[in-house]
């Protein structure tokens, strides 16, 4: 499926008076999927067939990424993502479902769980299960490339307006494994998704999660580690933001872990190992689909 196809194939809801692009796909047990900074819902086509196969998959870009309207002095923040995520499902009639969540996506992720956590019993989407992909579940393990902490900075707004397409690759392929980059086409894809409505102009803004998670680490690592629902990590070890270290990190915080380590990988484990990652994300929710 080209990029084009992905945008034809969506549809938009209205969030607080903003259009919301998202993919809404396939029938059965509903499946949430949650992307990353700085891409968008497009990242999970790779694995999207397999997935659709088997769930109704349902994934947004969020506010700020992708095809989805992009305010330019907008205060972005994580709660609100999550808000966004539950008022599609609600607008969608999903009361159950299940999450995939990676990297900015993980956050997003743990602040549905901290809500669900705190309601129990009480309206609002049920969470089933949620296997996270490489982010940054414990902020004071993720280690942020040299561009990121420019952005998140003082010099952020800066920073954005000097960013181009060769500036964006180069820090980009940093975080793929040396065997699973992605190709000249793929990337041309990726740097469309960011420069949407001028999405490159707000980097800086964006990227505030960083803070974010600093800001909340007790609540999100909280609801991680307290998870009433299984959790599952796979991650691609070779990625210098949140890979190998996380993982060992993540072993010693959380009882009775279950992890995937899938060598050779980066930080896309959707993109650079599909076959691989749908194999075990698929059969991590199966657990919970079978009792």
């Amino acid at each position: 499926m080209t990029l084009d196809d992905w945008q034809a194939g969506g549809k938009t809801f209205d969030f607080d008076g903003r259009p919301v692009f998202y993919r809404d796909n396939g029938a059965g047990d509903a499946l949430l999927c949650i992307h990353g900074f700085p891409t968008a819902s497009w990242d999970w086509e790779p694995i999207w067939a397999g997935l659709t196969a088997r769930f109704r998959v349902v994934a947004p870009d969020m506010l700020g990424f992708g095809f989805t309207v992009k305010p330019s002095q907008h205060v972005y923040s994580i709660h609100e993502q999550a808000t966004l995520h539950e008022r599609l499902l609600k607008t969608l009639g999903v009361e159950r479902c299940f999450i995939l969540a990676h990297d900015y996506g993980v956050s997003v992720a743990q602040e549905m769980l901290a809500r669900f956590i705190e309601r129990r019993g009480k309206a609002g989407p049920e969470i089933r299960s949620i296997c996270f992909l490489n982010g940054g579940l414990f902020p004071e393990m993720h280690r942020p490339l040299l561009i990121q902490k420019l952005l998140v900075g003082p010099l952020g707004p800066l920073v954005s307006r000097l960013l181009n397409e060769k500036r964006f690759r180069a820090s980009f392929l940093q975080v793929f494994g040396a065997e699973t980059k992605p190709s000249d086409a793929e990337l041309r894809d990726f740097w469309r998704l960011v420069t949407y409505n001028d999405g490159d102009r707000i980097y800086h803004r964006l990227i505030k999660y960083i803070t974010d998670r600093k800001r909340h680490r007790e609540r999100w690592v909280g609801a991680l580690i307290n998870s009433p629902v299984p959790v599952r990590l796979v991650n691609g070890p070779e990625d210098p933001v949140s890979g190998a270290h996380l993982v060992a990190h993540y072993r010693q915080h959380v009882s009775n872990p279950d992890t995937v380590v899938l060598p050779g990988i980066g930080h896309y484990p959707q993109v650079e190992a599909p076959r691989e990652t749908l194999k075990v994300v698929l059969e991590f929710f199966e657990k919970e689909t079978a009792t």
